[in-house]
C-alpha cells in the first residue's frame, strides 16, 4: 500500500476517504440518533434523478445532482415534520420517481456512454481534485454546524417537543442538515456508490453510539471508524483487484457484525455474574 501513494490518483482516494469519514462521522451519527436512515435512503435514491438531469442537459454532474437532491431532501423533510404517520410512504414514492427519471433520462440522452456503475458503486480509485476540494469544503461546514448548534441538536435528538418549548428552532436545524445529509450524499456517491452509500453512512456511526457516552463522542468514534473502513478498503481492492466501494463497504459490515457478537458475548457474560 505504501508504494501505491507514489500514485496520485492512489494519493486522491486517500484524501477522498478521510474526508468521506470525517462527514460520515458528523452527519451519520445525527441520521441514526434521530432514525433518519430512511430517510437518507431516500435520498440517496432519489439523487439518481440529479444524475440523469445532468447528463440530459449536459450541466455539470454536481450542479444536477446536487440540486435534485436538495430539492428533494427539502419536500421529504417537510413531509416528515408535518406528517410523520405517513411520511415512509411519501419517501418511498420519491424514491421511485427520482429512480425512474434518472433512467428515463439516461435512456433519451443522445450518445450515453458514461459507465453507470461507478455511480451505482463508486469509484474511489477516479475521484478527482475537484471533488476533494467539495468534500474539504463540506468536512468544514459540517464541523461548524454540528459545534454552532451543538445543544439544539442534543434537545431535538432526544426530545424535540421539550426543545420547541424552549425555544429551539427545530425545524430549522432539520432542514439544516437534512440539506448537509443531501450534499453528503451527492459527494460520497463518488467514493462508494449510490447503492452503498448509506451503508458508509450509518455503520460507522451505529457501531460508534454503543461506545459513546455523548453525541461528540460518538462523532469523533464514528469519523475513526470510517476512516479504518475506507482505509482497510481501499487497501484490500487494491491489493486483490477488487470494487473498491463494494470492499470498503464489507469491510463496515465485517466489523458491524464482529461488533454485534462481542455485545452479544459481553452482556451474556454480565448476565451470568451473580
Amino acid at each position: 500500500m505504501i508504494e501505491a501513494l507514489q500514485f496520485e490518483f492512489m494519493r486522491n482516494a486517500v484524501i477522498a476517504g478521510c474526508f468521506a469519514s470525517l462527514i460520515c462521522g458528523v452527519i451519520g451519527s445525527f441520521v441514526v440518533i434521530n432514525r433518519l436512515v430512511f430517510l437518507a435512503g431516500g435520498i440517496a435514491h432519489a439523487a439518481f434523478g440529479g444524475i440523469g438531469i445532468a447528463f440530459f442537459f449536459g450541466i455539470p454532474y454536481m450542479l444536477g445532482t446536487l440540486g435534485f437532491s436538495l430539492i428533494a431532501a427539502m419536500i421529504m423533510t417537510a413531509v416528515v415534520l408535518n406528517n410523520k404517520s405517513r411520511a415512509d410512504t411519501f419517501i418511498g414514492i420519491l424514491w421511485a420517481v427520482g429512480m425512474a427519471i434518472g433512467i428515463i433520462l439516461l435512456d433519451m440522452t443522445p450518445g450515453y456512454n458514461v459507465n453507470l456503475m461507478s455511480f451505482l458503486f463508486g469509484s474511489i480509485l477516479a475521484v478527482p481534485a475537484s471533488d476533494i476540494w467539495w468534500m474539504a469544503g463540506l468536512s468544514i461546514f459540517s464541523i461548524a454546524a454540528a459545534v454552532f448548534f451543538y445543544r439544539d441538536l442534543l434537545a431535538i435528538s432526544y426530545d424535540d417537543e421539550f426543545a420547541r418549548l424552549r425555544g429551539v428552532p427545530v425545524n430549522l436545524i432539520y432542514f439544516l442538515f437534512i440539506g448537509l445529509v443531501a450534499v453528503s450524499i451527492v459527494i460520497i456517491i463518488r467514493v462508494v456508490g449510490l447503492i452503498l452509500v448509506i451503508a458508509l453512512l450509518t455503520i460507522p456511526p451505529y457501531i460508534a453510539e454503543k461506545y459513546s457516552r455523548s453525541l461528540a463522542q460518538m462523532m469523533v468514534l464514528s469519523t475513526l471508524l470510517a476512516i479504518v473502513f475506507n482505509l482497510s478498503g481501499l487497501w484490500l481492492a487494491y491489493t486483490y483487484d477488487l470494487t473498491s466501494g463494494a470492499t470498503i463497504i464489507l469491510v463496515a459490515a465485517a466489523a458491524f457484525f464482529i461488533s454485534m457478537i462481542f455485545d452479544g458475548l459481553f452482556l451474556k457474560k454480565r448476565a451470568l455474574l451473580p
